[in-house]
């Protein structure tokens, strides 16, 4: 609290821009109308599907190692994120060192302590929360193994058929979308490092990873293969 006062009014401005992006584009990607057109929605219906495929199945020994595959991916960015929210609470211990060592940067050097430890926590509460989403998500993949271990045996329009598909497609987008929210928080906390350098840096790396994000999610090759591609 003590390093407000010492912001300047472009660290404000800044900032403003690096939420502005974050919360923006979550909601853009997430509930817009533009939304349905995009990645995100479109692997929703592409799980929806293998909802459908796994209970025609009677052996699910595929489902289970896609899933388990899944799981991998998640597992590996938890514990990833883990070793550098450590990195980064060492490095607001040796805060000193780190403030001789930006003050021979061309780019700007940091005016205090309070100053550098406000920054570095920008770049720590990103990951955390991406640390919380990962493990979220992780937790709803099991859930959805057992959705997957009690499903019935059926096609598409017997009874509680379609029910139960909806209900493992439902667990399996939530897992996704916790997935997708962490890998985002990613993206953003590489830009809030720039804040380390100068707040300029930290609103070009928003817009920047703000761009990066929309390209992937609505103008990417992967989206017409799976949208658009007959």
């Amino acid at each position: 609290m003590h390093a407000f006062p010492h912001l300047a009014a472009v660290d404000w401005l800044a900032l403003a821009i690096f939420f502005a992006c974050w919360g923006g584009y979550a909601w853009f990607s997430e509930h817009s109308r533009r939304a349905a057109a995009g990645l995100i929605r479109t692997s929703q219906n592409y799980r929806l599907e293998w909802a459908y495929r796994m209970l025609e199945r009677d052996v699910r020994v595929t489902d289970s190692t896609l899933i388990g595959n899944l799981m991998t991916s998640v597992s590996f960015y938890a514990n990833t994120t883990i070793y550098i929210i450590a990195g980064l609470v060492a490095a607001l211990g040796a805060a000193d060192k780190l403030i001789n060592f930006t003050a021979d940067l061309p780019f700007g050097g940091i005016a205090n302590r309070e100053v550098l430890e406000i920054k570095l926590m920008l770049v720590l509460a990103s990951f955390v929360f991406a640390y919380f989403k990962f493990t979220w998500s992780l937790r709803q993949f099991n859930l959805l193994s057992i959705l997957v271990g009690a499903a019935p045996f059926g096609k598409p329009g017997a009874p509680g058929i379609d029910a139960y598909a909806r209900r493992v497609a439902g667990a399996n987008n939530l897992a996704g979308d916790d997935f997708n929210r962490g890998i985002r928080a990613y993206y953003f906390g590489l830009a809030a490092s720039g804040w380390l350098l100068n707040p300029v840096a930290l609103a070009a790396l928003a817009l920047i990873v703000l761009i990066v994000l929309y390209r992937r999610d609505f103008r990417s090759p992967a989206l017409h293969i799976l949208r658009d591609q007959p």
